[in-house]
């Protein structure tokens, strides 16, 4: 008698191990280290859409887990209790289950009670600093204060209970799945950048981009609203500065595979056309085929005055008011703080304007499209 091979069922708990099989630098004459990834998916039985984001699980940077054991006196071989696991050596435990840069708040109040003299972190600690705390803590991680007062003895368990959980990092999907069946595709910036005279990795980025040939790239989908319209005729508009081009470039090539032919605009924005024009022959043969009607860049610092897929859009407000008036969907990916703001105000702006609208009608509109699902944003 044989017996039947069961399928792993694979869940957020329990994430599926792909493989790396491509790591390719987009801008080598750039300040910036912007990343093409694609990861093998191969026998994982899941499914997700295009506009859907993606899991990566990623492990910790191991010098960065070496120098926290030498900061809190461990070996790295004596049991604690894991986040997931009931009992694990500390050095696995911080390498794969905890956060070891974010500084939570249960450590720096262990920190401000046994300091022997740390006024200004206990005063920053007060209820009404909240703000000023998070400019104080900015750039700063766990090592930073592990050094600064190494009269403080942590046992290797409460030190890890003094800890956050190390969290999935979401990132778009910047492929198709009818394009490409067995991979997903990612664009992500690496993120490196020194701070009180220490050398910084963004913890999900270096990860994927130094240390992830060498084991699996743990992912699992995440599902979202970021949706193409239903009809395949309906145009599209769409705004996707930086890595924010990563869902467009899943709308184009999913657009492709099924033969739409509804009008597509994308605005991209970068810094330099000469080396941030990311996916630019992919952009022009899709243009040449018909599945991308126009495309506007904005690179930023190829002149003197700064320019911005803002600026693009208010250049071309006419023409942008006769597409939403065709019923075009209007989505927007990337930076939430500013561009996403700006991007915000600059179609507000243009309603008002071409529409002919004061400005209350010309919110109005933008609230009814959102109501309509025509207004779509991703960021983050």
């Amino acid at each position: 008698m044989t017996e039947t091979a069961v399928a792993p069922i694979f869940t957020r708990a329990n994430p599926f191990p792909g493989r790396l099989v491509v790591n390719r630098r987009l801008n080598p004459e750039s300040e910036k280290d912007t990343r093409h990834f694609e990861v093998d998916l191969t026998g994982w039985g899941l499914t997700y859409e295009v506009g859907d984001s993606m899991a990566i699980y990623p492990t910790n940077d191991p010098e960065l887990v070496d120098e926290i054991l030498t900061a809190i006196s461990a070996t790295g071989d004596e049991l604690v209790k894991g986040s997931k696991t009931a009992e694990l050596p500390v050095r696995d435990a911080l390498l794969r289950e905890y956060s070891i840069t974010a500084i939570t708040p249960k450590l720096l109040k262990a920190i401000a009670e046994r300091a022997a003299s740390a006024p200004l972190l206990n005063e920053l600690l007060a209820p009404s600093r909240k703000e000023d705390l998070h400019s104080y803590l900015w750039g700063m991680e766990v090592i930073d204060f592990l050094n600064e007062h190494r009269s403080i003895h942590f046992q290797p368990a409460e030190f890890v209970g003094l800890l956050s959980k190390l969290q999935p990092r979401l990132y778009s999907i910047a492929s198709s799945p009818k394009a490409f069946p067995d991979a997903v595709h990612f664009i992500i910036d690496v993120v490196r950048y020194e701070s009180h005279g220490r050398m910084r990795k963004g913890v999900c980025s270096t990860f994927i981009a130094d240390r992830a040939e060498k084991a699996p790239v743990l992912v699992y989908p995440s599902s979202s609203k970021f949706r193409l319209p239903e009809d395949p005729n309906t145009p599209i508009i769409m705004v996707g500065p930086g890595t924010g081009i990563a869902p467009f470039r899943a709308f184009l090539q999913e657009r492709k595979a099924v033969g739409a032919r509804g009008k597509s605009w994308l605005f991209f924005g970068s810094q330099r056309e000469k080396c941030d024009y990311f996916y630019r022959e992919e952009f022009e043969e899709l243009k040449s085929e018909g599945f991308l009607t126009r495309i506007d860049c904005a690179f930023s610092r190829d002149q003197k005055h700064k320019i911005y897929v803002q600026h693009r859009m208010q250049e071309n407000g006419p023409e942008l008011w006769r597409w939403l008036e065709e019923g075009a969907h209007f989505f927007v990916c990337g930076d939430a703080k500013r561009m996403a703001k700006d991007v915000d105000a600059a179609l507000t702006k243009i309603v008002e304007q071409e529409g002919g609208k004061n400005p209350e009608e010309a919110s109005g509109y933008i609230e009814q499209l959102k109501k309509d699902k025509r207004y779509k944003r991703d960021v983050y």
